[in-house]
Parts: structure tokens; C-alpha cells; sequence
């Protein structure tokens, strides 16, 4: 990988952006169009591999917490490599925090998904 590049949160790829846009306002079924069938996701040291497992996820991802989310920073790593920094904020514990989505694309759609502070 190269050195990540700071761009603007709107200079994201499209894939990245609707995945984003479908995960903040709930809808799992649009977020999952988004991903490859065998497509990874870690966050919270757990991994889910697959549609039925990633889409699991993100239908319980935060479900029990009410958040608002703004992406408040991105990263082009290189043509397939992108972070978007997301800042969450609500009535989970510490209520504030900076999640980092590492994102890897395969023909346009994610392949690979990792959720990290």
C-alpha cells in the first residue's frame, strides 16, 4: 500500500459513499448491495465473512444504542484502498467516538471492511 493521501469526505468512491449513506440511515439491505459475496468485515475484533454473515451485522451493527454519525475525515491509501473517519456520537459508553472504516474495493464494490478507533 502507499502513503494515504488526505481528500475531501465527498471524493470517496461512490460504492463507499452509498455504503455510507445506507448504513447511517439503517438500511442493511442497501448497505449489503454494496459488498462482494465473499466479502470480509471486522469491527470489534470479530469477523463476518459472506452476504448472510456481513448482512447480519449490519442489520444488529449499533442497534442498541441511539448515535448520530458524521463523516468527518477521508483517506485515499491508493486505487483500492480508502478510509473514511466517521465521527459517532450518542448514548453508548463514553458517548463520543472516531471510528476508522478501512475499506477495500474489487470491481468497484467492498471486498474487504474493517472498523477500528
Amino acid at each position: 500500500m502507499s502513503t494515504p493521501t488526505t481528500i475531501r469526505p465527498d471524493q470517496l468512491p461512490a460504492t463507499i459513499r452509498a455504503y455510507l449513506a445506507a448504513h447511517a440511515a439503517g438500511d442493511a439491505d442497501a448497505a449489503i448491495r454494496t459488498f462482494v459475496p465473499d466479502a470480509l468485515v471486522v469491527d470489534d475484533g470479530r469477523s463476518y465473512r459472506g452476504t448472510a454473515e456481513v448482512l447480519a451485522f449490519l442489520r444488529a451493527a449499533g442497534a442498541e444504542f441511539d448515535y448520530t454519525t458524521e463523516l468527518v475525515g477521508a483517506e485515499r491509501v491508493d486505487a483500492a484502498h480508502w478510509v473514511a473517519l466517521q465521527r459517532l456520537e450518542g448514548d453508548f459508553p463514553g458517548g463520543v467516538v472516531d471510528l476508522r472504516y478501512r475499506f477495500t474495493l474489487t470491481d468497484d464494490l467492498v471486498s474487504e471492511l474493517v472498523i477500528a478507533p
